[in-house]
């Protein structure tokens, strides 16, 4: 006969708390064990009034016009993060350390960095939908930045933010704290990435990228 891992759970584990019977625990390396469950498929936080990306223009899309930017959380370990900023059309980055993943923290945090852009580079920002821009109106008040969502479960609605930060991941490892990461350092980290020659940008840096699309639109 063969029993499944899940007659086994149900076996050990006192159902109504979904932990294990206390007689087991002292058998364990570690001092007590709960069985979380999975998210939902389908489920994520709830973002009021969030456009969409369906509803994003055209000229965003096939990168026509610089000023339009993809953002996430890169996550470290001890919950610690950083804010990862790329400009779709010249993949240019920017960090931005912030000290937890509270929406009011991240939002004035990534509304100071972005003001710091003229306004020709000012024009739309693409997120996920984390909690972390649950305030969204008021960065798009404090920027004049439109934000646009992601679909459920879409990174590649991103590409640009996603392959930067895998990129990120050569200076930043998956479990690394990143409290203690200064933004000096981090603007170190963006510095090097940006005058890194891209095949994408035909051997441009995006710095290079960048300063000539804004040089063409002004």
């Amino acid at each position: 006969m063969r029993v499944s891992h899940e007659t086994i759970y149900r076996s050990l584990f006192i159902q109504a708390r979904n932990v294990l019977k206390k007689e087991l625990l002292g058998h364990l390396r570690r001092g007590g064990f709960m069985r979380r469950p999975r998210t939902r498929p389908g489920a994520h936080p709830a973002i009021v009034d969030g456009i969409s990306i369906r509803e994003r223009p055209a000229d965003v899309e096939d990168r026509a016009v610089p000023g339009h930017w993809e953002g996430d959380l890169l996550m470290g370990g001890a919950s610690s993060q950083i804010a990862t900023l790329v400009e779709r059309r010249s993949r240019y980055v920017m960090l931005v350390k912030v000290d937890s993943k509270n929406t009011v923290t991240v939002t004035k945090a990534l509304a100071a960095k972005v003001r710091e852009l003229p306004a020709e580079l000012r024009r739309s920002l693409t997120w996920d939908r984390g909690s972390e821009m649950a305030a969204h109106k008021d960065f798009t008040i404090a920027t004049d930045v439109k934000v646009y969502f992601c679909d459920p479960h879409s990174p590649w609605q991103r590409g640009s933010n996603e392959n930067t930060n895998g990129l990120l991941r050569q200076y930043f490892p998956k479990g690394k704290d990143l409290s203690n990461v200064s933004q000096a350092e981090l603007d170190k980290v963006a510095r090097q990435l940006n005058e890194r020659p891209r095949e994408t940008l035909n051997w441009l840096t995006p710095w290079d990228a960048l300063r000539a699309t804004v040089a063409s639109t002004s």
